[in-house]
């Protein structure tokens, strides 16, 4: 397996193994992937637990080993219901809006200093304006999804060469939607063209200190460890085979959750969902919560989208 933070020592004190897994994910593709949501599960269930689990599954309601996926387990409405029951209070669903995301991120990014605790709720002081901003934004039709894409381009890495007109493309965009309806938008008329090429010129400088703009995976982790961390224990991840989560990104996020000299992110191991159960029910139950609404007791509270929506 490529990528993770395995932990250098064997992790000592408090620390809780939770497994993990996510539907959705689109990579940088985050306004054409036909998947508007990205779902990211885990859960706190031993091995002998969770092959418990999908051994009752397939028995119970007779799933061959391969039918195991969330679109079966939907269809079938009494083990949907049994899947749920098990979990309770051993499972979280952390969902992400990737619209949203894009948001919060125009605010992370260009109204404040670059942080990897930006847009989550670490740092959740601007998220009352960017949802704001983006209930307004979706009524306004192509001009919205122009600054959505005119923002996607403006902070998109490895350019081939850098072009200064990116910036301009995108206050054009913003200007376009303060004219087409959110005149006095906060977060709108606080950004400055300065601001906007700074960010630009620094991530053309591949500057690594600036989270990935189009990575919402790492803030869902974030929220992810400080969950199931409850600032009394440390968190050891096992985690499906994610490209977003390299070396480089977990260290800087596992500094940037230190809190009195520990962090609470142990490490991360990535492993293949074939040989560890656990990540198994994880993936149906992000499968499961991107396709269809599920009980509130099992959603994050942090989840990035409009909870009026």
């Amino acid at each position: 397996m490529q990528g993770g933070l395995p932990p250098a020592h064997a992790v000592t004190g408090a620390v809780v193994e939770i497994a993990c897994d996510e539907s959705g994910f689109s990579g940088t593709n985050l306004l054409h992937s036909g998947a508007p949501v990205i779902t990211h599960a885990s859960v706190d269930l031993s091995v002998g637990e969770a092959v418990e689990l999908i051994g009752a599954l397939r028995s119970g309601f007779r799933f061959a080993p391969h039918e195991l996926k969330s679109g079966k387990v939907l269809r079938q409405g009494t083990a949907l219901d049994w899947l749920l029951s098990a979990v309770a209070g051993r499972a979280l669903v952390h969902v992400i809006d990737k619209e949203l995301f894009l948001v919060t991120r125009v605010v992370d990014l260009l109204l404040g200093e670059p942080s990897y605790v930006a847009g989550t709720s670490l740092s959740g002081e601007q998220r009352a304006a960017a949802l704001a901003l983006y209930r307004a934004g979706r009524s306004a039709g192509a001009t919205w999804d122009g600054f959505l894409s005119a923002f996607v381009d403006l902070v998109r890495t490895r350019r081939r060469q850098p072009d200064p007109q990116v910036a301009d493309r995108f206050l054009e965009a913003r200007d376009r939607l303060l004219d087409n309806g959110l005149r006095g938008d906060p977060v709108l008329t606080a950004l400055r063209p300065e601001a906007v090429r700074t960010i630009m010129l620094r991530l053309d400088e591949d500057d690594r200190s600036i989270p990935p703009p189009l990575e919402p995976m790492l803030p869902a982790l974030a929220e992810t460890v400080l969950f199931w961390s409850r600032g009394e224990r440390r968190v050891l991840v096992f985690h499906d085979e994610q490209s977003a989560l390299t070396a480089d990104r977990l260290t800087r996020l596992q500094s940037a959750l230190t809190g009195n000299g520990i962090s609470p992110l142990a490490g991360l191991v990535m492993v293949d969902s074939r040989d560890d159960p656990r990540v198994q029910v994880a993936d149906l139950l992000a499968g499961i919560a991107r396709r269809s609404a599920i009980d509130a007791s099992l959603l994050s509270p942090t989840s990035l989208h409009d909870p009026h929506g």
